[in-house]
């Protein structure tokens, strides 16, 4: 009997979906009152608002000059770390100098001049009807209105000249992320020029990287991977640019059987006793291709998984690459050690639209 009660008393308990009206509602307190604004009582202070507003946005206009300003007087080509911090010090100060005064303004703007009044808006949950839509419309024009950007001429050509020279600097800096050419070095600033001659020539000796020393071919073993340097970069300091022209001699030496090998007949003395040495440089992007697969002879690029076959010139089997690493001819001297027989026959690094 008790169940039974139990579960009578169950069917009339309401859900939890279902609304309970109570007698005591909680009543709406509405709206507090309207504090007027300063702006709003004395047309003086509207207009030095206004003014204050304008001048905000002309001094960010001001800022982004004085950054592409900056970036011409204070150079950094001579490569000297003061001249380095000089120019990022007053881009960077012109640059946050159009930002910040663009922020401060229009936060002015919207708490000093924009409309104060409060206001509820109700929430729809379905498309609203055509009458709706048009009174969005409207509610634009309103905000037009009450916001003063038709009416208030200097507040918005300022704006719209701050915002557009702010984006001036940022797009006069990608010109210092390409080389520039000079007198003295004339291909400086034509990658593809740059990237069509390393530090290898005949004779060039190979050495292990980085210890720079000399490699013999008897003591390669079958399955070795060396990451490899030209000898005479060791004469070449930071300052000269080491770490560029490293960045482009880069090679992986491997020892394979030489019946492995799938050789082309005007590249079969580019090897040697089944010794390969082919650029560390990915031909995707340029991303360093140092992960080796002993048993399928294969190089792995790690960023986008390209896949090179070291047993054909190191040609593409997988992965975005466009074309094989560039392969450097090697033999050796009288006394065994490995040397270059010349530079790579073909450009290093990423394949883009500009190479030929």
């Amino acid at each position: 009997m008790a169940h039974e009660d139990d579960s009578k008393a169950l069917e009339f308990q309401p859900s939890a979906g279902l609304a309970v009206e109570v007698s005591d509602p909680a009543r709406n307190p509405g709206l507090p009152p309207h504090r007027a604004r300063m702006t709003d009582k004395d047309p003086k202070a509207e207009k030095a608002a206004e003014r204050t507003v304008y001048t905000l946005f002309y001094l960010s206009l001001a800022g982004s000059i004085w950054a592409v300003a900056a970036y011409m007087l204070f150079p950094i080509e001579s490569g000297r770390l003061i001249d380095v911090r000089h120019n990022n010090l007053y881009i960077g100060l012109g640059i946050a100098l159009a930002l910040l005064a663009i922020g401060i303004g229009a936060i002015h703007w919207s708490k000093a001049l924009m409309s104060d009044r409060e206001f509820v808006e109700d929430r729809h949950t379905t498309r609203g009807t055509e009458s709706t839509r048009e009174a969005a419309v409207q509610a634009f024009a309103d905000a037009n209105e009450e916001s003063g950007f038709g009416r208030r001429t200097m507040i918005r050509n300022s704006l719209i000249a701050a915002v557009a020279a702010s984006i001036i600097p940022g797009i006069t800096l990608f010109r210092g992320l390409a080389p520039h050419s000079t007198e003295d070095d004339p291909i400086k600033g034509d990658p593809v020029k740059l990237l069509e001659h390393t530090m290898w020539k005949e004779g060039e000796y190979l050495a292990s990287d980085p210890e720079g020393i000399r490699i013999r071919a008897a003591d390669l073993t079958l399955g070795s991977a060396v990451h490899v340097i030209p000898e005479s970069l060791a004469s070449v300091s930071h300052h000269d640019g080491y770490l560029e022209e490293k960045a482009k001699a880069i090679v992986l030496l491997v020892r394979l059987h030489p019946e492995q090998l799938i050789e082309a007949e005007d590249r079969k003395n580019w090897s040697y006793k089944g010794i390969v040495a082919y650029s560390k440089v990915c031909t995707h992007v340029g991303c360093p291709v140092a992960l080796y697969e002993q048993q399928t002879h294969h190089l792995l690029c790690p960023c986008h998984q390209s896949q090179f076959d070291i047993t054909e010139h190191a040609k593409v089997i997988f992965g975005p690459a466009a074309r094989p690493l560039p392969q450097l001819p090697i033999t050796v001297d009288d006394e065994g050690y490995l040397i270059a027989r010349s530079d790579f026959q073909e450009p290093v690094g990423p394949s883009f639209w500009e190479r030929h």
